[in-house]
């Protein structure tokens, strides 16, 4: 059995939170996963990990706080907010979209301010 989009996006968040990211990707994502954001376009599994390790160098040691998921469908909206040693976020959103159990599409985000 499949799991639901809402299965999928709810245990790549723990995953997340846990630290987990090649559980995550492993679990989660399509290998053929696209992500568009404005940092640029990232593909496939190498594409999560730049992506990720863009936004672990952004917020070092960060502390992230999932704020609103929507689900709906195949699709699943979330905001969130993250306080790193030297920087915040305050503006995060991604999207994604949902397909046979596998995310094969996410939008990230989100703007880094100096923390102060």
């Amino acid at each position: 059995m499949s799991r639901t989009p809402t299965d999928v996006i709810h245990d790549h968040l723990m995953k997340r939170l846990e630290g987990d990211l090649e559980g995550d990707i492993a679990h989660n994502f399509s290998e053929d996963i696209l992500i568009l954001s404005g940092f640029g376009t990232y593909r496939g599994h190498d594409g999560i990990r730049q992506s990720s390790a863009e936004l672990t160098e952004a917020v070092a040691s960060g502390e992230f706080n999932y704020n609103r998921t929507v689900i709906e469908r195949e699709y699943g909206f979330l905001e969130w907010t993250a306080k790193g040693n030297d920087n915040i976020i305050r503006d995060g959103a991604d999207s994604y979209h949902v397909v046979d159990g596998l995310i094969v599409l996410q939008t990230i985000h989100y703007t880094t301010w100096p923390r102060t």
